[in-house]
């Protein structure tokens, strides 16, 4: 990768993060990558960026996931470029990435942890993030 580290708008650092919770587990699933196109189609945050952007940021999430100590340098990208304001969004579209496919997997779990930590969510608000996602993921 280059030295150079990308320039990330807000809206970029939030498909970051729902790339990363997708691709966590080395296997991307189908109904995670619907997920992330219904969210950045649907949401109000996304309605002037860029659908194109969504290939260029996955592939900086990739590269930086092929580096030793990339998952630090990509939470350090989204905290240098997201507004803090919108740390909770982030976890909450993280969270609803992660519930997509209607099971959690042990790295998904980690990764979803260190979001929490990275972006310093409160327990609480984080919990009722979680269980907002698990309500709108359920299946019969």
């Amino acid at each position: 990768m280059n030295d150079v580290a990308p320039s990330l708008s807000p809206q970029d650092c939030l498909v970051a993060v729902m790339v990363a919770v997708s691709a966590s587990d080395e296997n991307l699933r189908t109904t995670e990558l619907v997920t992330i196109e219904r969210i950045v189609n649907h949401l109000p945050i996304f309605a002037k960026y860029d659908q194109d952007r969504i290939r260029t940021v996955s592939q900086t999430v990739f590269d930086l996931f092929a580096e030793e100590d990339g998952l630090d340098a990509l939470f350090g990208l989204i905290r240098d470029n997201l507004p803090e304001h919108l740390f909770e969004t982030a976890y909450a579209l993280a969270c609803d990435v992660a519930a997509a496919d209607g099971s959690l997997g042990e790295t998904e779990i980690r990764l979803l942890e260190e979001i929490r930590f990275e972006l310093a969510i409160p327990r609480l608000n984080a919990a009722a993030i979680e269980r907002g996602a698990r309500a709108r993921h359920l299946t019969l």
